[in-house]
């Protein structure tokens, strides 16, 4: 059956009023053999899937079967893979080591956080990651730099959930809900009798943030925005069995019970709209959703929302009606469902197997990478206040403060204070351009300003890219021009292509040709750039590369430029 005849299909079984189970032999489109037993839920992101083997390796696979890559990570891998927006996969070994490899499946960096992984990594608006060890929580930039950590003495009940405010909530073992920001701090907590079943995040379109939590015995509490005080709502559900997971979007929940069913509640009418079966039976669901979603998948977006777990799957509309259901047997783990329609299943005949079910996409725009985060932490904003003392650029207060951002960096503590070193370091880097009280400040020597730009790359994410672009253009001193591509490269991501646009400013004509020092800066982020990202931020890179190659430029940019390309050359052909 070709894939459009199946399209059609899954379009008329999305249009009836209530779908039967489908044969998933008639849907089949595609298997691969994958080398080893598939450990995990495979990861669909942008018309690709990546899935772990027991046997230590990663490898990807196009929408359409191709494969793409395949990692090998020299041992045994945890069952949890994250990927972000940027297609940076990330995954870590039962020794505690985690490793970054990029959409070609080169590694990136790798670095040991002496515990495995609990549960998956979860992403923060700016990419970066939230990781949970049996220890402690880490925060890290994209690049791998070590942001803060937490030490933590129980044990997780559920999977944390990224917070509608950028932060994260975590639910322990012991009835503890705490509610997190980016920086380390706990915003509030709540402790319970009993731990709750399941949590969600909420953000309607007027961005009211609610965070409700449920319970075994079916009743329910919502917090508005902070677990501080009492909570504005408490309840009952009238649910035909207890509740065990649940996902929201807006102002809807839905919940899956210990029966299989699927039941919709809704916070703006306090009621459960409907109830309706899936293709689970009650044998098969363990007794909690568990920490790393091992057992099932629940998850509800534009779409509708959809039940996976190892027997199966099931797809709803918002109003109840049933779009599929299916049954899978032999498989190794929960499959995935991507944003195409295909769910992905790895089985234990050491394969991967792909089956469209529905033609309906996203509808959200369609994207190179990942979809774009809800919100943003404007990292980039600069603290004004600072320029209030009239010492803010003097020598003394600026070593001091140099001396604090590095030891801060160093030690991986720089939480709290995030915010304000990177206000203070942008304020710093670009005081000869931005500062409108030229003259009633004594000046910031040049190597102050490198100094600035370079050490932002270590702290800072995609959200000062725009900062440092601008810094790169308009800076007239080639030193802190070079030093704000080195930031550009350490950071590694340029979702937007706002770094590209302002390198290829300067590299194309009919702009003349730039100083050595800044060109071979650039080629050097560039290339940085493309390895982190890959296609198609790689194919732009490899043409701006070009460029600064030939013969007219300046040498070392040239030889700079060649060992770029070569390098992007070799890990194309790994």
């Amino acid at each position: 059956m070709s894939f459009y005849i199946l399209a059609i299909f899954g379009l008329l079984l999305a249009q009836s009023s209530h779908a039967q189970e489908v044969e998933i032999a008639d849907l089949h489109i595609w298997r691969q053999a994958i080398g080893g037993s598939a450990i995990g839920q495979p990861l669909a992101q942008v018309e690709s899937v990546v899935v772990l083997t027991d046997g230590g390796n990663l490898r990807s696979y196009s929408s359409a079967g191709t494969p793409l890559w395949d990692y090998y990570a020299r041992g045994r891998l945890t069952p949890y893979v994250s990927r972000s927006r940027e297609g940076t996969t990330y995954i870590c070994r039962t020794n505690g080591v985690l490793i970054a490899i990029n959409r070609i499946g080169r590694e990136l960096w790798q670095t040991n956080l002496r515990s495995p992984i609990v549960t998956p990594i979860i992403f923060g608006w700016d990419g970066r990651l939230f990781i949970f060890t049996s220890r402690e929580i880490i925060c890290l930039t994209g690049s791998g730099y070590r942001l803060w950590s937490r030490a933590i003495d129980k044990t997780l009940a559920i999977a944390p959930i990224i917070d509608a405010t950028g932060g994260f909530i975590m639910v322990f073992d012991d009835g503890e809900v705490v509610q997190n920001d980016p920086y380390g701090n706990i915003l509030s907590n709540r402790a319970a009798g009993t731990a709750p079943i399941a949590l969600v995040s909420l953000e309607d379109e007027e961005k009211i943030h609610r965070i409700l939590i449920f319970f075994e015995d079916r009743h329910f509490e919502v917090f508005n925005g902070t677990l501080h005080g009492e909570a504005v709502l408490r309840g009952s559900l009238n649910l035909p069995a207890q509740p065990m997971a649940a996902a929201g979007r807006e102002n809807q929940v839905a919940l899956l019970l210990r029966d299989g069913k699927i039941s919709l509640f809704s916070l703006e009418e306090k009621q459960i709209l409907w109830t309706e079966d899936s293709h689970i039976r009650t044998t098969e669901l363990p007794n909690r959703a568990g920490t790393g979603k091992e057992a099932l998948d629940l998850f509800f977006d534009e779409r509708g929302i959809y039940i996976l777990t190892r027997t199966g799957a099931t797809g709803f509309t918002t109003d109840g009606r049933r779009l599929w259901t299916i049954r899978l047997t032999g498989t190794s783990s929960v499959p995935a469902f991507g944003d195409d329609g295909i769910i992905y299943s790895g089985s234990n005949d050491w394969t991967i197997n792909a089956y469209i079910l529905e033609d309906r996409g996203r509808e959200t725009e369609r994207l190179l990478y990942g979809e774009a985060p809800p919100g943003r932490y404007n990292d980039e904003s600069l603290n004004l206040s600072f320029r209030t003392d009239y010492y803010f650029f003097s020598e003394l207060e600026l070593e001091t403060r140099f001396a604090e951002i590095r030891r801060d960096i160093m030690d991986g503590t720089v939480g709290a204070k995030e915010k304000e070193h990177s206000s203070w370091l942008m304020e710093t880097a670009g005081s000869l351009a931005a500062n409108p009280w030229a003259g009633s400040h004594p000046p910031v020597h040049v190597i102050h300003r490198i100094e600035a730009a370079r050490i932002l790359g270590y702290i800072s994410s995609s959200e000062t890219i725009p900062f440092l672009a601008d810094l790169f253009i308009r800076d007239p001193e080639p030193y802190v021009k070079a030093a704000a591509a080195e930031s550009i490269g350490r950071i590694g991501v340029d979702p937007d292509g706002i770094a590209l646009r302002a390198f290829q400013s300067i590299v194309l004509p009919p702009m003349p040709s730039m100083d050595e020092i800044t060109l071979t800066a650039t080629a050097s982020a560039i290339g940085a750039l493309c390895r982190f990202s890959g296609p198609p931020v790689s194919v732009a890179g490899v043409r701006l590369l070009s460029f600064i190659s030939t013969d007219e430029k300046p040498p070392g940019a040239r030889r700079q430029a060649q060992m770029e390309i070569a390098s992007l050359r070799h890990a194309s052909l790994r």
